[in-house]
């Protein structure tokens, strides 16, 4: 068996629908999961779109295994449901990042009804035309593929802006265009199939399907990871939370590193959400926050512990920690239009990160007690004192 007989020969078509089929099985397991365990719409109408896909490719194979044509009733099913699949298909994906409002919904439906339009005209075509079987045959398929490839460019103008991975998405609607081509140029411009473009039929779907299994995998890692990030992060002011704080603390700690905190609050903050209101409160929470992300973003970790309270994690030991203090309280002063008053403490042999916080806590109170607007270290009298 020669090259030619491998990839072009009877068996051909079942080579490659069987790998289309094994990509489009585990997208559509991916997205019933996800649609199990999110129940978004956009799960749904990729569910629905890859079973479609899916019916599309059994119907294919079947008939590449009976050896029948694929003229036909599912010559003719497998055609309507290509071009209705592809248009499902590229409505979930934009449904992944978008929400859908109802004008989507009318040019979707409006979609489909163009298809199913078109699907009755094919089937009409031997009562409204005379012509050889040859004719009627190109005839009945010709408008829903120049559909389906009017579809492509509409898509590739309007959707690549709205969707998170759009070079992804338009590399994956060009290889569609690609292998869609072919097809028009086979079908439609030559007396017999040109080998090098019923290769390019057969053989380039798997990789448009691997792009949309890619397209669905960064999608899940995406939320993964904006799922973890909002469980870390308070959703004010960017920071880490007082949960994460703590736990990176101690990880640092149980480990032997040197570690400090610098324990901040705002002064004058519940007046100042009295007289200017809690948008005010809100913008002076957010000034603060990037000053305390810009300043610790080489030297350690920022948090929000609470309330106007925030925290600095300083991992680097190298750090001088009165000066590292002073420096914060200062470009508040200059740049948020509050003041801070601060507290830090340094780890020591035996203490634990709820200790060290407690105590660059005290060191803050001391701060706020004695004048607010300064910087206080923590020493064994103030721990004393506070007992």
């Amino acid at each position: 068996m020669n090259l030619s007989e491998l990839f072009l020969g009877s068996y051909a078509r079942l080579y490659s629908y069987t790998g289309v089929l094994v990509i489009l099985i585990m997208i559509f397991v991916m997205s019933v999961r996800l649609f199990a365990s999110r129940r978004r719409k956009a799960y749904l109408s990729l569910t629905i779109a890859v079973a479609a896909v899916l019916l599309q490719y059994v119907l294919l194979l079947g008939t590449s295994l009976s050896g029948g044509p694929s003229s036909g009733w599912t010559g003719a099913a497998a055609q309507i449901i290509e071009v209705a699949s592809f248009i499902m298909i590229n409505r979930a994906i934009y449904q992944l990042y978008n929400s859908t409002k109802k004008r989507h919904h009318l040019y979707f439906y409006f979609s489909l009804f163009v298809t199913m339009l078109l699907a009755l005209f094919r089937a009409n075509v031997p009562r409204l035309f005379e012509g050889t079987p040859e004719q009627l045959a190109s005839l009945e398929g010709i408008g829903l593929d120049v559909y389906l490839m009017l579809l492509v460019f509409v898509f590739y103008v309007t959707l690549p802006h709205l969707i998170g991975q759009s070079r992804t998405y338009k590399f994956g609607l060009f290889v569609f265009f690609i292998v869609h081509l072919a097809h028009l140029i086979n079908r439609y411009m030559l007396e017999l199939p040109n080998a090098a473009l019923t290769l390019v039929e057969l053989y380039v779907p798997l990789l448009y399907y691997f792009i949309l299994f890619l397209l669905l995998f960064e999608r899940i890692v995406e939320l993964m990871q904006a799922s973890y990030r909002s469980s870390i992060t308070d959703g004010l002011t960017g920071l880490y939370n007082r949960r994460y704080l703590l736990s990176r603390a101690g990880q640092f700690i149980r480990h032997g590193y040197p570690v400090s905190v610098l324990f901040s609050d705002i002064d004058n903050f519940k007046k100042l959400n009295d007289t200017l209101g809690h948008q005010a409160g809100d913008e002076a929470l957010k000034t603060v926050a990037g000053i305390m992300i810009e300043e610790s973003e080489e030297i350690g970790i920022a948090g929000r512990f609470g309330g106007e309270e925030m925290v600095v994690l300083v991992t680097d030991s190298s750090v001088d920690m009165a000066e590292f203090a002073e420096k914060v309280r200062a470009r508040v002063e200059a740049d948020a239009g509050v003041t801070v008053s601060v507290g830090y403490s340094k780890s020591r042999k035996g203490i634990t990160a709820e200790q060290l916080i407690a105590q660059a806590d005290q060191a803050m109170y001391a701060a706020k007690t004695t004048g607010k607007n300064k910087v206080v270290k923590y020493t064994a009298s103030l721990g004393a004192a506070a007992k």
